[in-house]
């Protein structure tokens, strides 16, 4: 493997996993307007039992999710760090 091979198959890596914690941003941004809307059920339509409870189940739901992709993009962020140190250490080797 050539020092340019090694470069380009590297660059496109975190060009992917950058692209990739895109994503995971904006299904957090939709997550957490699921979320929203959750809350705007419960506020506005506390005396209908059925808006209720489905306002407290979205709400969950959308929080849930919010978790759940907040701790992938912690990760995701982490993994990216270490791509980009093994990236740098390769190149010094070289």
């Amino acid at each position: 493997m050539t020092k340019s091979e090694l470069i380009r198959g590297y660059e496109t890596e975190i060009a992917y996993q950058k692209h990739m914690l895109e994503n995971l941003g904006r299904w957090l941004t939709l997550l957490l307007a699921v979320t929203r809307l959750g809350f705007l059920l419960i506020y506005f339509f506390n005396k209908q039992i059925i808006l209720l409870i489905l306002g407290f189940v979205v709400m969950i739901l959308g929080s849930l999710g919010m978790l759940i992709f907040g701790y992938g993009i912690y990760h995701g962020k982490k993994n990216l760090a270490k791509v980009i140190d093994d990236f740098e250490t390769k190149l010094q080797s070289f």
